[in-house]
C-alpha cells in the first residue's frame, strides 16, 4: 500500500492551486464564525468549561486534514458525542472541574486509540452493526435528552443530568424558582435565531445583497446573539440578578499535555470510549458519504477511522474531549465551497485566533444564549418522519427503533446505544436464521422460474425445486432441513430435489455438513439431490471438500438446464400448469 493511501494530504496537497486556496479560505471564515458559539455551547453540554470546546475545535481539525479522506467534513464537538461524554464523566463522580477535564482528555485519547486500531485493521465495516433505524432512534432520543438538559439554563434552575423522567420531574419541582431574566434571554435568543434562519437571507437577497454575502450573515446569526446578549448581560449586571454566565475564559492554548496515567480511570472509561468511537464513526461516515455523493466523490471508511482517530488523539493531548464529523458544520463547509481538507486547517487557525485574543470579551455571555444555540441545533435531529416511515415499512425495525428510543430516554445513552447494537445484530440473526425459501416452477414458454404461490407456473410431480434466498450458515441450516422434510412429507412422489442457489453467497462448515447429511438421507429414500446456479466463489469452496464427489445428483449452471435435463429423465411424468 502506497504512502499516499495512508496520508491523503500527499495526494491533494501535491496539486493544490490558488483557486482552491481562495475557496477554502472563504469556507473557513464562514465555518469559524459558526463554530465560535457552537464550540462553547457543546462544551457546556458536556459539563466542561467553555474553553475546552474551543480547544476541541483546533487541533482535531488539523489532524483530520492530514489523514481524512473527505474534502468537506468538518470535525469537532457535536451534540450527541458531547452528551455521551457528559454521561461517561458524570458516572465517575469526580469532585472538581480539573478532574473532569482530565477524564475528558482520557476519554478522547482512548477513543482515538480505538479508532486508529480499527483503521489499521481495516474494520470500517463495523459501522454496519448499527442499523439505520437504531441510529435514527438513538439520535432522536439523544436530541430529546439534550433539549431537556438545556432547559435549566433557560429557567435559571439547577437539576440533575439524568434520565428524561427524572429531569422532567425535577424541572416541574423547580418551576417556582424560575429566573425570569434567564427565561427572557433564552426565549429571545430562540426567537431571534429562528427569525434569522427563516427570513434574514430572503430579506438580504431582496435588498440586493449577493448570495454568498447573504448566506454568510445568516450563518453568523448565533454570533449576533452572542454579542448582543453578552453586552446586555454586562451592561445591566444580569449576573447579579441570578443569570448564569460563562465567566472567565483563559486566553491562549493549554499546550499539549499527557492525560493522567491512572489505570483505574482508563479502565472505567473503556466501554464509554468504545461506544463513543462507534457512534462518532457512524455519524461521521454518514455525513461524509452524503456530501461526497453530491460532488460525485468517494470517501474511504477505513481511512476515515484513521482520520477520526488522529483527530481524537489531538483533541485529548490538546486539552479537548471526543470529537467527530458534525452534520451542520460540514454542510456549511460544503455549501461555502470548501475544496480540500485544508479548509478545516484554516478554520482551526480562525478558532485559534479567537481563543487567543477574544475570550476575555465573553465573560458576561449568558449560558441561556448557548442553551438556545444547542436547542435549535438538536431539535432538527428529532426525526418524526423517519419513525413513521420505519413503522409503515418494517415492524421489526420499528420495534428496534422504539426500544432504542425508550431505553435511551429512561436509562441513558450508553444503555440505549448498547441495546441498539444488540437489537441490530439480533434482528439480523433472526432474519437470516429463518430465510425466505420458495418452491418454484417454470413460467410457461420461458426460462424463468417463479414462486408457485405467486405465479401460474409449470411443475413436475417428481421434481421439487426449492429456491434458497439466503447464505447457508450455522444459524439457518436446521431451518432448511425442517423445510425440506415438511415438503417431502407433503409430496411423497418426489424423486429429484433441486436446491436453486442464486442468492447463496456463502456456505459455512455447518452448512456443508448439513448438505452432506441431507444428501445421505435423501439417497436412502431414493431421492437425488441436485444444485443449480451456484456462484463461483461458493463452488470453489465446495470443490475443496468431498461433498461434490458423494453428491447423488448433479450441479447445473442454470435452473432451466436442470429442469430440461431431469424432466426428460426416466420415471418423470409430463409437466402441467
Amino acid at each position: 500500500m502506497s504512502l499516499k493511501s495512508w496520508l491523503p494530504l500527499l495526494e491533494w496537497g501535491a496539486s493544490y492551486q490558488r483557486q482552491q486556496l481562495g475557496a477554502d479560505l472563504l469556507a473557513a471564515c464562514i465555518v469559524t464564525v459558526m463554530l465560535i458559539p457552537q464550540s462553547l455551547a457543546y462544551a457546556l453540554l458536556a459539563g466542561l468549561p467553555p474553553q475546552v470546546g474551543l480547544y476541541a475545535s483546533i487541533f482535531p481539525l488539523i489532524a483530520y486534514s492530514v489523514l481524512g479522506s473527505s474534502s468537506t467534513l468538518s470535525v469537532g464537538p457535536v451534540a450527541v458525542i458531547s452528551l455521551m461524554s457528559a454521561v461517561a464523566i458524570d458516572q465517575l463522580g469526580l469532585p472538581s472541574v480539573e478532574e473532569k477535564v482530565a477524564a475528558a482528555m482520557v476519554l478522547s485519547v482512548l477513543s482515538g486509540l480505538m479508532l486508529l486500531g480499527m483503521g489499521c485493521l481495516r474494520l470500517g465495516m463495523l459501522a454496519n452493526f448499527l442499523s439505520h433505524p437504531v441510529i435514527s432512534g438513538f439520535v432522536t432520543a439523544s436530541a430529546i435528552l439534550i433539549a431537556l438538559s438545556q432547559l435549566p439554563y433557560f429557567l435559571g434552575v439547577q437539576i440533575p443530568a439524568d434520565s428524561a423522567p427524572t429531569m422532567l420531574l425535577a424541572l416541574i419541582d423547580s418551576l417556582d424558582s424560575v429566573n425570569l431574566w434567564s427565561l427572557s434571554i433564552g426565549s429571545a435568543c430562540v426567537l431571534v435565531l429562528l427569525w434569522i434562519r427563516s427570513y434574514l437571507k430572503r430579506l438580504l437577497r431582496a435588498a440586493g445583497m449577493a448570495e454568498r454575502g447573504a448566506d454568510f450573515l445568516t450563518k453568523a446569526g448565533p454570533v449576533l446573539a452572542v454579542i448582543v446578549s453578552t453586552w446586555a448581560s454586562g451592561h445591566w449586571g444580569l449576573a447579579e440578578q441570578g443569570v448564569q454566565i460563562v465567566g472567565a475564559i483563559p486566553a491562549g492554548l493549554p499546550g499539549f499535555s499527557l492525560p493522567p496515567l491512572d489505570l483505574s480511570l482508563w479502565r472505567e472509561l473503556l466501554v464509554s470510549a468504545l461506544l463513543i468511537s462507534i457512534v462518532g464513526f457512524v455519524e461521521s461516515v454518514s455525513v461524509a458519504e452524503t456530501l461526497a455523493a453530491r460532488r460525485h466523490q468517494r470517501i474511504r471508511p477505513n481511512q476515515e477511522l484513521l482520520g477520526l482517530g488522529a483527530a481524537n488523539l489531538a483533541s485529548g493531548f490538546g486539552g479537548g474531549y471526543p470529537v467527530t464529523g458534525g452534520f451542520s458544520r460540514s454542510v456549511v463547509n460544503f455549501e461555502a465551497g470548501a475544496q480540500t481538507p485544508a479548509a478545516g486547517a484554516y478554520t482551526a487557525v480562525g478558532i485559534l485566533a479567537v481563543t487567543w485574543f477574544l475570550t476575555p470579551l465573553l465573560y458576561h455571555l449568558p449560558k441561556a444564549t448557548l442553551a438556545a444555540t444547542i436547542l435549535l441545533a438538536v431539535l432538527a435531529l428529532i426525526d418524526i418522519k423517519a419513525i413513521r416511515r420505519t413503522y409503515r415499512y418494517s415492524r421489526s425495525d420499528f420495534a428496534a427503533m422504539l426500544v432504542t428510543i425508550v431505553l435511551t430516554l429512561l436509562m441513558g445513552v450508553e444503555t440505549g446505544i448498547a441495546a441498539g447494537v444488540i437489537l441490530s445484530v439480533g434482528l439480523f440473526i433472526a432474519r437470516t436464521s429463518t430465510p425466505h425459501m420458495a418452491v418454484v416452477g417454470r413460467v410457461e414458454g420461458t426460462e424463468h422460474f417463479r414462486n408457485i404461490e405467486r405465479h401460474a407456473v409449470e411443475t413436475v410431480p417428481q421434481i421439487l425445486t426449492l429456491r434458497v434466498d439466503e447464505s447457508l450458515y450455522f444459524a439457518n441450516v436446521r431451518y432448511l432441513e425442517d423445510r425440506i422434510e415438511q415438503l417431502l412429507q407433503q409430496q411423497p412422489d418426489i424423486r429429484h430435489l433441486i436446491l436453486m442457489c442464486p442468492a447463496v453467497n456463502q456456505i459455512d462448515s455447518s452448512g456443508l455438513e448439513a448438505l452432506e447429511g441431507l444428501n445421505h438421507r435423501l439417497s436412502a429414500q431414493g431421492i437425488r439431490l441436485h444444485l443449480s446456479e451456484i456462484k463461483g466463489p461458493v463452488m470453489d469452496r465446495l470443490q475443496r471438500s468431498q461433498f461434490l464427489q458423494t453428491l447423488s445428483g448433479q450441479v447445473f449452471r442454470s435452473q432451466y438446464e436442470a429442469w430440461q435435463t431431469l424432466k426428460a429423465g426416466p420415471g418423470v411424468e409430463e409437466s402441467g400448469v
